[in-house]
């Protein structure tokens, strides 16, 4: 399927009997399930598996292009959501994908290109912005007020505070319900926010700002250092690197 959708536009939690991927072309797209939260520019997609309730904004407009494959043809693939690098092949295996007819000629063309675009979907690591959900009701108010106000100040004494807890009980609580650390959280919280914004054109100053950086270089550093290009790069870098079109478990 095929659409293409305005800036901020939402979709609503929901699931389908299909797996699904969702991947667009342009901006970004933020994925939200129990498993937690990712973002995903237009090198990038998400592989939902079937049954699994899950919502989605856009940040910028987005071209949307979804595919929805039968289980017991994605035997192959992660049952839990994971993040899939969209290689130029893909890309274009894809597209073709959305112009096939529901009731493709599985003999022939038609069959062979969902045939490739199934051979692409092979599982190898690629980097993911990824925010795991900690199940954990008091961590959980205090990851939501985190996505909110990233920028804010989250040292481990200002957070434990907000969540009512000792900073020791914090960080082994944090760490135990995420698998990552607090500061590592909060870095990919930021990243996150800084990810969708410049999707919408907001400038890179104006980004460091807001997200609590003394300078617009010490936030393009970090930047580059954890996604290995910098933010006024970021969406103009169209070709995934040499493990493109493939999935990481995040």
């Amino acid at each position: 399927m095929a659409r293409d959708l305005p800036d901020g536009h939402h979709i609503p939690a929901h699931h389908h009997r299909r797996a699904q991927l969702i991947y667009g072309t342009t901006g970004a797209i933020t994925v939200v399930t129990d498993h937690g939260v990712w973002v995903v520019p237009a090198t990038r997609g998400v592989w939902v598996p079937a049954g699994l309730t899950h919502a989605m904004t856009c940040a910028g407009p987005v071209a949307m292009r979804t595919l929805y494959i039968e289980p017991q043809s994605a035997w192959r693939l992660p049952e839990i959501p994971t993040v899939v690098s969209v290689s130029p092949l893909l890309r274009e295996l894809i597209d073709e994908a959305t112009r096939l007819p529901a009731e493709y000629e599985r003999e022939g063309r038609e069959g062979k290109v969902v045939e490739l675009l199934l051979l692409e979907l092979a599982p190898l690591p690629v980097p993911a912005l990824h925010l795991p959900a900690p199940a954990d009701a008091q961590l959980d108010e205090l990851c939501a007020a985190i996505q909110q106000e990233p920028g804010d100040r989250w040292a481990t004494a200002d957070a434990a505070a907000y969540a009512h807890m000792s900073p020791r009980s914090l960080q082994r609580r944090f760490t135990a319900a995420t698998g990552m650390s607090l500061a590592r959280w909060v870095q990919q919280a930021r990243l996150i926010r800084a990810v969708t914004l410049l999707a919408k054109g907001t400038p890179v100053t104006v980004i460091a700002t807001g997200l609590g950086y003394a300078t617009p270089s010490a936030f393009t550093a970090m930047f580059n250092r954890t996604l290995g290009t910098t933010p006024s790069a970021y969406f103009a870098d169209r070709e995934p690197g040499p493990s493109a079109g493939r999935f990481t478990a995040a």
